[in-house]
């Protein structure tokens, strides 16, 4: 209510100029015409049963913020209890029409929002149409889906409300079982599943069916740029949905293989994070898929990928070498490159918690002996040596003292006998002072 009345009081103090090239004045717009939450003029004016007439986007917006309450008299409120106010939303087009002359532009009749009536027969003519491998007919059902759930975020929740992704989902085993290079509709179901997510465990785990895996991977490596990326997002739900049964023992080296090309020869930001999000999954379930991942060259992507890394890209490519570090492969690829361990060090208290966190457990992981109870052989020694020179003893003394998690206190503590055995090998340097680490620089 006080966020109400602020606005209310910066709207009262100036009026709003609508001007054009036409206008030499500034044009109030009438108090009944602005939305009570945005106080703009209400394009799809929809009034709740209180009898408080809201803007379409901006109350439902607070709806989805999760406040079920009408924001003026904090009734109960619903999506369902907006009713579309077709009175005022004429006048407001008429005002505007008589005000063209000022610069004002008449607000376009809003479109009807999808009913879940509408959304059932959508999904039954596509189902119906995928049962009889109707591809022409597939193809127009999924056009008008994806083009009704793009339209709003209303019509989005009406086809989840009736498990749309589900049956997208079955639909596009259907075609998959049936005509395996139908790659065109495949590709428009892919757009249409998106739209979709996240899916649901049943829809996961129809998706992760033989067929439909192959056909994921063979869009991912041969499709089109959106075709890849909706690809790799559907795989991506498909191993990290922990609900859903789903075997892919069978698929686990062509769904690596696909995942590492995307993340060596990135196509869009979205289907990189992606990408590390599922491998992350894959080499978390099972020491052999990140035993795989580490032979297929993904441990100098990753540390070469964190070199200039935002947050977001920092955080799932740290969480993804971690998990690939497991292997011994892993271990290994990582030991060999230069960048590795000062990359490690310099993301502690640079990134975020989780990072740090991450950091210290690569680190740990790099520092262990090759097998327990071994003395460290000459790249594991060579990694600590690297990382007591780039400052990593300090750091994590100072982890310690500002405090961690459990199990990141074990792994520092650790980490900092294993540095001690060398700590006068050699002080502690910038990392940019290393040969090949110019990108280091503190």
């Amino acid at each position: 209510m006080a966020l109400l009345a602020r606005r209310a009081c910066r709207a009262v103090a100036k009026a709003v100029s609508l001007g054009g090239a036409g206008a030499g004045v500034e044009l109030a717009i009438p108090a009944h015409f602005r939305c009570p939450i945005s106080l703009d003029l209400m394009r799809d004016p929809v009034t709740a049963p209180t009898g408080i007439t809201y803007d379409r986007e901006s109350i439902e917006a607070w709806l989805d913020r999760g406040h079920p309450t009408c924001p003026v008299t904090h009734a109960p409120l619903r999506h369902e209890d907006l009713v579309p106010n077709h009175a005022i939303r004429r006048v407001i087009q008429d005002w505007c029409v008589a005000n063209r002359s000022r610069g004002v532009e008449r607000i376009p009749t809003p479109k009807i929002p999808l009913t879940p009536v509408q959304a059932s027969e959508l999904l039954f003519d596509l189902a119906a149409a995928a049962r009889r491998r109707g591809e022409p007919r597939c193809a127009e059902m999924v056009a008008k889906i994806k083009s009704l759930a793009k339209d709003s975020e209303r019509n989005r929740r009406c086809f989840g409300s009736i498990g749309a992704g589900r049956a997208l989902a079955a639909a596009f085993v259907s075609l998959a079982d049936a005509t395996p290079t139908a790659g065109r509709v495949l590709e428009d179901i892919l757009a249409a599943l998106v739209c979709m997510m996240p899916l649901d465990e049943e829809a996961a785990g129809t998706l992760g069916s033989p067929s439909s895996l192959g056909s994921l991977i063979a869009i991912a490596e041969n499709g089109n740029l959106a075709g890849r990326m909706n690809a790799v997002l559907a795989i991506k739900e498909v191993v990290s949905c922990d609900g859903a049964f789903v075997d892919l023992s069978g698929k686990v080296d062509e769904i690596v293989d696909a995942l590492v090309k995307i993340i060596k020869a990135p196509i869009c930001p979205q289907a990189t994070k992606a990408a590390m999000v599922a491998t992350y999954h894959l080499a978390r379930s099972d020491e052999r898929v990140a035993a795989s991942l580490a032979t297929a060259g993904l441990v100098p992507v990753l540390v070469e990928s964190l070199v200039e890394a935002d947050k977001s890209v920092s955080e799932k490519a740290l969480a993804v070498l971690d998990a690939v570090l497991r292997s011994e492969e892993g271990r290994a690829s990582a030991r060999a490159h230069a960048l590795a361990m000062p990359v490690l060090v310099k993301k502690m208290f640079r990134v975020s918690d989780v990072a740090t966190e991450l950091a210290v457990s690569a680190m740990w992981r790099l520092g262990r002996a090759p097998r327990d109870g071994e003395e460290e052989d000459d790249e594991v020694t060579r990694c600590l040596v690297e990382a007591l020179r780039v400052g990593a003893f300090q750091k994590l003394l100072l982890l310690l003292q500002v405090g961690c998690r459990d199990a990141t206190k074990e792994k520092a503590t650790e980490l900092l006998k294993m540095l001690n055995k060398y700590k006068g090998v050699g002080e502690c340097v910038d990392a940019g002072d290393f040969r090949g680490l110019n990108k280091l620089s503190t």
